[in-house]
């Protein structure tokens, strides 16, 4: 066997961290900037063991996993040997987002301690995390015996996420009103985005900018009638207080279809449509077409299959609230909030499937209607404390929503602070989200700069990290004055595409080298001047 050649030095010795730590984190980037095709990253498994090495427990602390960015089957191989709550941890999607009501941490503590019972609250994660949450949440009477120790601890001092005043968790939603959506695309784009409007002023519900607006949806009017068709029953069945159509509508699930539904269809079938059920409720994929079974196209697939209307809307999931970045300041319209929405339609087997959320806001509800909703407050994504404080907002498409709140705001207060936007699309013409306003805050200067790019007006596709290193000794020189950097949008290319522009720039234009520009921008981060709100 060939041994491993010597990683290079990325983190210094100065780094605040642990011999270990060290050695996983130059493993990982030297991998993650190709710095020598000659060297090999450490693997998920010795990281792990590198990590865990400290502590008699397998614990250290530190979350290796806590990357959007990395697959289930990567984050648990991290985890690997760690106490079963830590992997619970890494079974979530780490994106912090609060859809669950914690933070990923919190959540995996509440159901390793059995504070709390729902495993399906992931929405990011969707089936995949609920399966392997469930495969974990087995072990919990198997634990060994300082593991159970550490879960009786644990237990001992966790708290459920609190339900908090009306409004301000998912478990205690408000009631405000549908004011109005407006269509932010011209004609020629390819995409669907919507600018829309709730009032708050009857619920009361205050917001602050860089926080989250939660909404519960309703299902497809069409979708739950060809359902209740293909069941054979009778829309205005009575379940459980409710209606079938009723239950359909507004408690349950749609997509995708979870791994009890094929489960039930296990009892009512035989041979080897039996068979098949089976592996789909045991996570298999028997004809390659699982990531395509919404709960019609399971019916469909099952044919003949009727199962009896309770013991079928007993066997879906929960429909979940949504989230959205807030796209508006209360200073500067007090008892409004706005959202900004691209709806999500897209055609398998020549059926058009719906985002639940998005085609809610972009159809299915009508100015005056009520909707439960709630705020999520923001972890570590905000202005900075300091009016003064430069900021730099890497947003294109609808991750341009947080940062038009930020500039409301900042205009509102007269923030001194200087402002840059790195904004991008397809196409200008029809693709320029807001682009009266920003243009107007460009001319009045509260827009210091306003960097564009458009990936389908010309033979090269131009993105807003090309942006960054074109502009980059300027953008150098606002960190080295003090800015705070944040990016809002996709968390598995272009935040990250983003995060390698910038480590190149501080490289660069900041006379250092690439160990000490990484040690640069994870000082940002640790320092909460670099900010990120993906998903």
């Amino acid at each position: 066997m060939n041994a491993r050649p010597s990683l290079p030095t990325i983190i210094p010795e100065s780094a605040p961290f642990t011999p270990e730590q060290r050695a996983w984190l130059n493993g990982f980037f030297s991998g993650f900037v190709s710095l020598d095709d000659g060297v090999t990253a450490l693997s998920p498994a010795e990281s792990a063991s590198l990590m865990g090495a400290q502590s008699g427990d397998g614990d250290d602390g530190e979350a290796p996993w806590h990357d959007q960015t990395l697959s289930l089957a990567e984050r648990m191989k991290l985890a690997e040997g760690r106490p079963l709550r830590r992997r619970m941890m890494a079974a979530m999607a780490q994106q912090d987002c609060g859809q669950c009501g914690y933070n990923c941490h919190d959540y995996s503590e509440a159901i390793a301690s059995k504070k709390e019972a729902r495993l399906n609250l992931c929405v990011p994660g969707g089936k995949e995390t609920a399966r392997m949450l469930k495969q974990l949440y087995e072990e919990i009477g198997k634990a060994p015996s300082g593991d159970a120790a550490n879960l009786r601890a644990v237990a001992e001092k966790t708290e459920l996420a609190p339900m908090g005043e009306l409004g301000q968790s998912r478990d205690n939603p408000a009631i405000a009103t549908f004011r109005s959506r407006t269509l932010l695309n011209k004609q020629g784009s390819e995409k669907e985005t919507w600018h829309v409007e709730f009032d708050l002023s009857e619920c009361g519900l205050e917001y602050t900018v860089g926080d989250s607006f939660g909404l519960f949806p309703t299902n497809d009017e069409a979708l739950v009638e060809t359902i209740c068709a293909i069941l054979g029953a009778d829309p205005q069945k009575k379940i459980g207080g409710r209606t079938l159509r009723e239950a359909l509508l507004r408690d349950v699930s749609l997509s995708p279809a979870p791994d009890s539904l094929f489960q039930l269809f296990s009892y009512l079938t035989g041979g080897e449509r039996r068979a098949k059920a089976q592996a789909l409720a045991a996570g298999e994929d028997p004809d390659g077409d699982a990531a395509t079974l919404d709960v019609l196209a399971a019916l469909e697939k099952f044919w003949g299959v009727r199962p009896d209307p309770e013991a079928f809307i007993e066997a879906l999931e929960p429909l979940q609230p949504r989230l959205y970045s807030i796209s508006s300041s209360q200073k500067s319209n007090p008892g409004r909030v706005s959202l900004t929405v691209d709806a999500v339609r897209y055609k398998i087997a020549g059926r058009e499937r719906l985002g639940v959320a998005s085609t809610f806001v972009a159809n299915r509800i009508h100015p005056g209607d009520k909707v439960k909703v709630y705020v999520q407050k923001a972890h570590n994504f905000g202005l900075p404390s300091d009016p003064a404080t430069p900021i730099i907002m890497v947003g294109p498409g609808t991750g341009v929503a947080p940062f038009r709140a930020f500039l409301l705001d900042r205009m509102v207060t007269k923030a001194p602070g200087k402002n840059w936007l790195f904004f991008g699309h397809q196409r200008q013409a029809c693709d320029f989200f807001y682009e009266d306003e920003l243009t107007g805050m460009k001319a009045a200067g509260l827009l210091t700069r306003l960097s564009l790019a458009w990936s389908r007006d010309g033979s090269e596709k131009i993105y807003v990290q090309d942006r960054m290193r074109e502009n980059g000794q300027e953008l150098w020189a606002w960190l080295a004055q003090g800015a705070h950097f944040y990016v809002c949008g996709d968390a598995k290319r272009m935040a990250k595409d983003v995060e390698g522009a910038l480590i190149n720039i501080v490289a660069q234009y900041g006379a250092r080298t690439t160990d000490e520009a990484i040690a640069f921008v994870a000082e940002l981060k640790k320092r909460g001047r670099y900010q990120a709100d993906v998903y």
